[in-house]
C-alpha cells in the first residue's frame, strides 16, 4: 500500500512539475550524454528509456531507430511526443510504471535509468525488472544520485532527506543495496559532479 500511495503522488507531483522541468533538469545535459556515450546504443537495438520524462534523453540518441520511452506522469509523456516529433524520430510511449513493466522477458537491448532509481518507491523492484526485460549480454546505464556504498548518511543528511523526498527525490540510496538483488554486474562507476554526489553507472547483464 505504501508503493502505491508513493508511485501516486509521483504521478501527481511529476505532472505538476512537467511545465518546469526542462528548465530544471537541463544543467545535467553533459551526464546524459555521457551516461548514453558509455551505453553505445548501436542504432539497431532495441532501447528502453525508464522514468523517461519530457524525453531530455532523445537528443542524443537520434541514430537509435527502436526507442521506447515510458513514465508514470502523462504530462511529462505529452512533453516527450513533442520532443520526438522535432527531432524526427518515431519513439514507442507509453505510460507505465517501472516497478511493473508490461514488457515481455529479454526485449531490450539497453536500458537507461536517469534520474530514477532515486526517485521510483521501490528502486529494487524497478533494477529486477529491467533485469528481466533486458536480453543476455544487455546494458544499464545509471545517473543519478547516491550515497557511497561505503558510507552511512550522517545526521544533517538524514534530516535533509526528509525534505528531498518530499519536493523531488531520495539522497541518500546507495547503488550497491539496490544492485545487490539482481545478478547484474556493475562494469564501470564513475563520479558525475558534485564531489561524487552523483554518479554514473554502467551494468550489465
Amino acid at each position: 500500500m505504501r508503493r502505491e500511495w508513493a508511485t501516486r503522488f509521483n504521478r501527481w507531483r511529476y505532472d505538476l512539475y512537467a511545465p518546469l522541468y526542462d528548465k530544471l533538469a537541463q544543467g545535467f545535459a553533459a551526464q546524459r550524454r555521457r551516461s548514453l556515450s558509455l551505453l553505445n546504443p548501436q542504432p539497431n537495438e532495441q532501447v528502453l528509456l525508464v522514468g523517461a520524462g519530457t524525453g531530455l534523453d532523445l537528443d542524443f540518441l537520434v541514430r537509435c531507430r527502436h526507442v521506447t520511452a515510458i513514465d508514470i506522469a502523462p504530462a511529462m509523456l505529452q512533453q516527450l511526443k513533442a520532443r520526438a516529433e522535432r527531432l524526427g524520430m518515431a519513439v514507442r510511449v507509453e505510460a507505465m510504471d517501472g516497478q511493473k513493466l508490461e514488457f515481455p522477458d529479454a526485449s531490450f537491448d539497453v536500458v537507461a535509468l536517469h534520474l530514477v532509481l532515486a526517485v521510483i518507491p521501490d528502486p529494487q523492484a524497478c533494477l529486477l525488472e529491467v533485469e528481466r526485460v533486458l536480453k543476455p549480454g544487455g546494458r544499464v546505464a545509471v545517473f543519478d544520485k547516491f550515497l557511497a556504498d561505503s558510507r552511512r548518511a550522517p545526521l544533517w543528511r538524514q534530516a535533509g532527506n526528509v525534505l528531498a523526498r518530499i519536493v523531488a527525490t531520495d539522497i541518500n540510496r546507495r547503488l550497491g543495496d539496490i544492485v545487490a538483488v539482481t545478478k547484474l554486474q556493475r562494469i564501470h562507476d564513475e563520479e558525475a559532479g558534485f564531489g561524487g554526489f552523483l554518479r554514473i553507472a554502467l551494468l550489465r547483464k
